[in-house]
């Protein structure tokens, strides 16, 4: 057994151990550790099969943003998650049985995957690199539906942000096309008061101490 097998073996070890404690750990913050983890192991698993990009694509994307936004939230939140264990055990032969059967399913499709070929690489790729690769067939082959899953993206962002925008009664809305229009004439204004008692007039015997 050569390196690459035994360094398979052992992430794929993490990454089962991990993945059974994200559904086991009673504590929702070690779940999220926990995935955070497996996501880790998946990524070696990914560099290990020369799939460069989706190994820096998990970590970052997941790793960096997903679960981070995961472990805001469960700490902001503070989940009791004892409610949602509540016949776990119950149901474990179930969830075993059907994961079972998806795992059978998956090992069915990509059982040509474990088959060793004696086909030799192609040169463009051992030249260029996986990455260079992959991004020379999206924007060539399969432009156009990459331009059509980007619009859709786009659509649904904006539909999320209409359906969760509301305009509060309790808070003050500020329009940012009324500050950037406001004039100094519009905030400020002098006004010319007139005096509510008139001034003594110099020389006069009405001062206060003058000779009469």
């Amino acid at each position: 057994m050569n390196s690459t097998a035994a360094l398979f073996y052992v992430f794929s070890s993490v990454l089962l151990f991990a993945a059974f404690r994200v559904i086991t750990a009673r504590s929702t913050v070690h779940a999220a550790l926990f995935l955070v983890l497996s996501f880790f192991s998946a990524a070696c698993l990914w560099m290990l099969l020369r799939a460069e990009f989706l190994a820096i694509t998990l970590v970052l994307v997941y790793v960096g943003a997903v679960m981070v936004l995961f472990l805001f939230v469960v700490m902001m939140l503070d989940i009791n998650s004892d409610n949602f264990r509540q016949g776990f055990w119950k149901s474990l032969p179930l969830a075993g049985a059907i994961g079972a059967a998806i795992a059978l399913q998956l090992a069915l499709v990509l059982m040509r995957g474990f088959q060793v070929s004696s086909s030799t690489p192609d040169p463009r790729e051992v030249e260029l690199g996986n990455t260079k690769m992959l991004g020379i067939e999206l924007y060539t082959e399969y432009l156009y539906p990459l331009q059509i899953a980007a619009v859709l993206l786009l659509v649904a962002i904006i539909a999320a942000i209409v359906l969760t925008l509301r305009e509060r009664k309790d808070s003050r809305h500020l329009d940012a096309s009324e500050q950037v229009r406001t004039k100094a004439s519009d905030r400020l204004r002098i006004v010319k008061v007139a005096p509510t008692i008139t001034a003594p007039k110099s020389g006069s015997g009405d001062t206060p101490g003058g000779a009469a």
